[in-house]
């Protein structure tokens, strides 16, 4: 009796792997620029939130409008209605990058928000005291310490991202999902192919989440990621080299 799984052409990955890893950078491409952006947006965003009004009030009417439209829906947007009533032409790419953009700054703002509200207040206190000034205390003590709150919901985030980018088939992105679409359209192997495209997401979230914790451990204090081992491993043989130097001459 032979197996149901049996009766597919799995060798239809192997044959189109490249096309699916195209796929896969593509989207990787997308969602990298757009995480880029949306934290530097969403930290704007999570700032003018704690202000007082109008701009608390201007932060929270976009969190909570863009935390609750959908991925699809945005693209849609900014493909077909933004780049007409501002008259520019964006491509599939663009797109992509400013519809991730717009969703997930509004979520990166809650995260900062929540993560700079965490910090006390007396360190704050603390620098004026001995004549920083605010921005240079936001920059060098409470944006640090926030940053390491805020790691592990990045990842996740981040994630969500590579994860979005499959819906911007409607707009002929040639990501995984899109790649998938037109290879089943000429080989009928929805099953094999679909399941190649869920092992690269899944492939791709285990790898995410490895790169955040490593640095998470690496912005610990003290640092413990293999990155700063291997940091600190290469400082103390420098360290013992330029010893063994003193010593050596010493001895001449």
């Amino acid at each position: 009796m032979s197996l149901p799984l049996a009766n597919y052409d799995w060798g239809l990955i192997w044959d189109y792997r490249s096309d699916l890893l195209n796929g896969l950078v593509t989207a990787l491409e997308v969602a990298v620029v757009a995480l880029v952006l949306s934290l530097v947006f969403g930290l704007l965003l999570a700032l003018m939130r704690m202000r007082p009004a109008p701009f608390s009030w201007i932060a929270s009417i976009y969190i909570n409008v863009f935390r609750g439209i959908p991925a699809l829906v945005t693209v849609i947007w900014v493909y077909f209605g933004l780049a007409l009533v501002i008259e520019v032409s964006f491509s599939v790419f663009q797109a992509g990058v400013i519809a991730l953009t717009l969703l997930y700054s509004a979520f990166f703002a809650e995260i900062f928000r929540s993560a700079l509200e965490a910090i006390p207040k007396g360190q704050q206190e603390a620098g004026l005291a001995v004549g920083m000034r605010p921005i240079r205390i936001f920059f060098s003590i409470t944006l640090p310490q926030a940053t390491k709150i805020a790691i592990p919901n990045i990842g996740n985030m981040f994630i969500g991202m590579v994860k979005d980018t499959s819906v911007f088939t409607v707009i002929g992105l040639l990501e995984v999902v899109r790649v998938t679409q037109n290879v089943v359209a000429t080989t009928f192997q929805p099953f094999v192919l679909y399941s190649a495209a869920a092992v690269l997401y899944v492939a791709v979230a285990f790898a995410i989440d490895f790169l955040f914790r490593l640095i998470e451990k690496t912005l610990e204090a003290p640092p413990n990621g293999v990155i700063s081992r291997a940091i600190r491993g290469r400082r103390q043989r420098r360290i013992q080299a330029l010893i063994d130097a003193e010593i050596a001459s010493a001895k001449a």
